[in-house]
């Protein structure tokens, strides 16, 4: 799953976002509006975290996205 999809969607993946990462308010994770660093760099200051490693954990956790369908408008 690339990460453009996950941004235009982000309201879609912000629960699975809070669920990975629980520590994370839902302001902070509105606060991204879905843009990768700004996610890794929330994941980094939440848990301590090096930088790396929170590049790790969130590129993990878009590997494991699903597809949000989008249907056709008729």
């Amino acid at each position: 799953m690339n990460w453009h999809a996950i941004e235009i969607r982000w309201s879609e993946y912000k629960a699975s976002a809070k669920r990975q990462w629980d520590k994370l308010s839902e302001e902070q994770l509105a606060g991204t509006r879905g843009k990768r660093e700004y996610v890794a760099s929330r994941v980094q200051e939440a848990y301590s975290l090096s930088r790396e490693e929170a590049e790790r954990q969130v590129a993990a956790w878009q590997a494991r996205q699903m597809v949000y369908a989008v249907a056709p408008k008729n």
